[in-house]
């Protein structure tokens, strides 16, 4: 089953608005959002109602945040062109580039020291 959920959904969070620093502002996929400074990139996401942060590399299963402490890796996202990316171990900061991450990541496979050696 192939799920395609690139539309803003209703948020399942709202900040209460008490945050003392001032908004960062990001970009994912195509849109422009802004969250409290200091929040993890899963809780910016989840707070602009973003739906999946990825799909699985099976299935094409869509996968979002769960555990928000960095164990269930459901929530991997692609940060300044760097694939994998625990979204919820890594603070927003101002201008950072988050990507959806669709299967696997391309991985950069090196040609030197093939040869193991040899």
């Amino acid at each position: 089953m192939h799920t395609k959920t690139t539309s803003p959904c209703p948020a399942l969070f709202t900040s209460n608005g008490d945050s003392p620093s001032d908004p960062v502002t990001l970009r994912f996929d195509d849109r422009t959002i802004t969250a409290p400074a200091g929040v993890s990139i899963a809780a910016a996401l989840l707070l602009n109602g973003v739906g999946p942060f990825r799909t699985t590399p099976v299935t094409s299963a869509p996968r979002a945040a769960y555990c928000m402490m960095g164990v269930c890796f459901d929530c991997l996202v692609e940060v300044d062109g760097m694939p994998s990316r625990q979204a919820c171990l890594i603070p927003v900061r101002e201008g950072m580039i988050v990507r959806r991450q669709q299967g696997a990541s391309a991985l950069e496979i090196s040609t030197e020291g093939e040869n193991h050696g040899r």
